[in-house]
């Protein structure tokens, strides 16, 4: 049984909610994949391993995985309307190329130290940070 099959089924148990074979398809579809996708992606991904699939199901079951902590939606760009959804285990932002569209994911320990003083300052609790950033990546700088 892999890490992601034991953490799911631990998380739905503590939620008294069933991990069922369509949830556990999502989970999979989003664990495999490189890139960022965004519920028809998931959709597609998942309908190729289980024809029965609907779309519904896929925003349900993706609404639901991130209530529960499982998988985080993101927007990559500032005036994005889809979000893209990825597993939840690791707090990373994005920055998205304006011509070519390429995602970058980057880790920064100036965040996790913003949050700190932030809460030691003002006695908040931050939940979670959400940073994206947009501009040229270099491939794109080079062709002006």
């Amino acid at each position: 049984m892999s890490k992601l099959v034991e953490r799911a089924e631990q998380v739905f148990r503590r939620c008294g909610m069933r991990l069922t074979s369509q949830r556990l398809t999502i989970l999979e579809v989003l664990d495999e994949s490189e890139a960022h996708l965004d519920a028809e992606a998931v959709h597609h991904q998942a309908k190729e391993r289980d024809p029965n699939i609907s779309l519904a199901t896929v925003y349900r079951t993706l609404a639901v995985l991130r209530e529960i902590g499982l998988v985080q939606q993101r927007h990559l760009t500032s005036d994005d309307q889809r979000g893209y959804y990825e597993l939840g285990d690791q707090q990373h932002y994005h920055f998205t190329c304006l011509r070519c569209g390429r995602v970058i994911e980057f880790y920064s320990p100036h965040v996790t130290q913003i949050q700190q003083e932030l809460s030691q300052e003002m006695g908040v609790q931050v939940l979670q940070a959400r940073l994206y950033l947009d501009g040229y990546c270099p491939d794109c700088i080079d062709q002006e």
